[in-house]
């Protein structure tokens, strides 16, 4: 059964993490110490989206978590996308946005812009962010090395097939590339743009570009920050939250779930099917939430797992604290609310 909670209430203040004296504080990094041992030398690909791409504490926020993830021995991968940025300049240049089944219609004139904010705006704005912390992060694109492939998608709108221009679906990952940057040591931001086999390019939604990346590097996890807390099952009833659910129960009612979060979803769904030990839908609203999700007992969002009871589902890999979550590393039960709908954060 999906694991249902109520509102936590209100979101912490920063300032009282300054409160803390020094004996809080060294329970603190005390407390996370079973966490930083489960994902050294792992890979976490997180996808970058939502308010965290546009509120500047946010942003830098997320670039601290990003560099405190490889400064600990966890592989960070960022995949981002784009949204507000794209919505910001097409409105700027005269251009209308249109949403059709959860994706971006994107016309090839849309498409330059699309290509023009990813890579130049969004995917360096983030490399620099991370970089004040030390010389970590490189900046990629799906073009580079080859490192997606893709082809042209489409959407069913109420039982139609539509074409929504240049949008495509990844059908293959070249990791080798991306690899060397994690041997090396380097966090790659990855822009999900991507050509197909004859070199036109297609705007790739980052849910999707995330799921896709995280199985075909044998990611330990995907998270994916939102605007919304996470996963309602009876949207707008708050008391719904779902802390965490069953790849079976998250299969079970997709049809239900708006437009704006049917990618995520699937982008977990795919993961989990593919070996990704658990999925995660997180508030990107929160400051350093990606950490509050990995590294603390209660975690902040949704997760997504195989199975709860299967001892190679969503634990630790060890052969104690499976079952429930609660205690165990990166599966610990949440006290948050989470969301049925979402905005299109994305492409």
């Amino acid at each position: 059964m999906a694991t249902i909670h109520g509102s936590l209430g209100e979101t912490v203040p920063d300032a009282t993490v300054t409160d803390l004296n020094p004996a809080q504080r060294a329970h603190v990094l005390a407390e996370a110490l079973p966490w930083l041992l489960h994902y050294r030398g792992k890979i976490v690909v997180v996808k970058y989206g939502g308010n965290a791409m546009v509120d500047a504490g946010l942003k830098a926020a997320f670039a601290a978590d990003m560099a405190f993830l490889r400064t600990v021995g966890v592989h960070p991968v960022v995949v981002h996308g784009g949204g507000p940025q794209i919505s910001e300049m097409l409105s700027r240049v005269g251009l209308e946005g249109e949403f059709r089944g959860g994706f971006r219609v994107t016309t090839p004139e849309v498409m330059e812009y699309v290509r023009m904010v990813l890579f130049g705006k969004v995917g360096r704005e983030l490399v620099g962010l991370i970089n004040k912390h030390g010389p970590f992060a490189v900046g990629t694109s799906g073009e580079d090395a080859g490192l997606f492939e893709a082809t042209k998608r489409y959407v069913t709108v109420d039982g139609e097939r539509v074409d929504i221009g240049r949008v495509g679906d990844i059908t293959h990952v070249n990791a080798g590339s991306l690899l060397d940057l994690v041997d090396a040591g380097r966090i790659p931001v990855v822009s999900t743009i991507a050509p197909d086999a004859s070199g036109e390019i297609y705007n790739i939604n980052a849910d999707t570009a995330a799921g896709a990346l995280a199985s075909a590097i044998g990611a330990e996890r995907l998270v994916m920050l939102t605007n919304v807390e996470g996963l309602y099952t009876d949207w707008p009833d708050r008391g719904s939250l779902v802390s965490r659910i069953t790849r079976r129960e998250l299969e079970e009612i997709m049809p239900t779930l708006d437009s704006g979060m049917i990618p995520k979803m699937e982008a977990c769904l795919n993961a989990i099917r593919t070996g990704v030990r658990a999925a995660h839908v997180i508030d990107g609203r929160i400051r350093h939430s990606v950490l509050l999700e990995l590294m603390t007992e209660g975690g902040i969002g949704t997760m997504v797992a195989e199975d709860w009871d299967d001892e190679n589902g969503a634990g630790t890999g060890d052969d104690a604290d499976h079952g429930d979550g609660a205690g165990t590393p990166g599966t610990g039960h949440r006290d948050d609310t989470t969301a049925h709908g979402e905005d299109h954060d994305d492409h």
